[in-house]
């Protein structure tokens, strides 16, 4: 009798207060009502990428900034009104690249162009099916994306506050930060992997080639050429606006040369290099930079894990008919 009440009891409180969700994400949970909405959304994704490669990065980034703070829910891509400063103008969010939102907002009018789709898709979901599709373009896995989510009612800058990782994390800030969200070690390390595009500006890790300790002005972890072709690059009085690749080797393909790059002593963010260095994760780095294969899967799952963080329901989500716009 104890033990029925105890599973009574977790029933509910599972019931009451759910960790995700994405019970109602289904990969095919357009089929009647927008049949064609992934070849749209490729279409246009692809068009995008012919005009800019940066595209790419940028939908991958959007994708992950805007999970990270209250869920999957195109919270992030909200315009700032005259009496709500948005998700977008936090601090941690100007430097997000505006071909991610573009790719979104010209999806977006391409599916609503289409009368059977007008209004039923969500642009979380875009969202969603715009970064399979430039991972896939890059090179990375293809992978197939759960649908079903309603976008968000709220977009707020403060909810942004210590959502992100920062790139001065250790690993116990790193598995922190991801376990809010239901993700372990390896999805933290599979997910980092995405920097193995992208960009950053040099105040973003300055501290480490200039004034990392008393004792040692560079970080120690940092391999000396690499530190001395970033000073070079970076300057101490460098135009903020000056941009560095994440991946130094092959920083336009989506591959597991970033891991590679942090055996090397090549990661460009404290908190990219600690993978490497902290025994605990390391192991995970070794396998991933050996096999391709290895990440590709790693990273898919962990994508598809992320995809269902936060995912709004009919009850506290809509459709909105324009992404900006609550």
């Amino acid at each position: 009798m104890g033990r029925l009440i105890l599973l009574l009891s977790l029933s509910l409180s599972l019931c009451l207060f759910p960790y995700s969700t994405s019970a109602q994400l289904s990969k095919n949970h357009y089929a009647k009502t927008c049949p064609n909405l992934e070849s749209i959304v490729r279409t246009v994704v692809r068009n995008k990428f012919q005009q800019t490669f940066v595209t790419v990065p940028a939908t991958l980034r959007l994708f992950f900034h805007d999970c990270f703070v209250q869920g999957c829910d195109a919270s992030v891509l909200v315009a700032s009104t005259g009496n709500n400063k948005a998700e977008k103008d936090h601090p941690d969010n100007l430097s997000l690249a505006g071909d991610g939102f573009d790719t979104v907002i010209k999806a977006k009018a391409a599916v609503d162009a289409v009368p059977q789709c007008r209004n039923k898709v969500s642009c979380a979901d875009i969202l969603a099916l715009a970064t399979r599709e430039v991972v896939s373009l890059a090179g990375g896995p293809f992978y197939e994306v759960e649908l079903g989510r309603f976008d968000g009612l709220v977009s707020r800058a403060s909810d942004v506050n210590g959502r992100l990782p920062q790139p001065n994390f250790n690993l116990n800030q790193l598995n922190s930060l991801f376990a809010s969200h239901g993700l372990t070690q390896t999805d933290m390390i599979a997910l980092s992997g995405a920097h193995t595009l992208g960009f950053s500006h040099c105040n973003r890790f300055s501290n480490r080639i200039y004034s990392f300790s008393p004792k040692s002005l560079v970080d120690p972890t940092l391999n000396r050429q690499y530190a001395s072709q970033l000073q070079g690059m970076c300057p101490r009085n460098v135009d903020p606006r000056i941009a560095i690749n994440m991946d130094p080797t092959t920083p336009r393909t989506f591959d597991n040369v970033y891991y590679k790059n942090l055996q090397q002593g090549k990661g460009l963010f404290t908190s990219d290099q600690i993978l490497f260095s902290d025994p605990r994760s390391r192991s995970t780095v070794n396998s991933f930079a050996s096999n391709k294969n290895v990440f590709n899967a790693n990273f898919a799952a962990a994508m598809t894990k992320l995809g269902r963080v936060g995912v709004k329901t009919a009850r506290n989500g809509k459709i909105r008919a324009d992404c900006s716009v609550l």
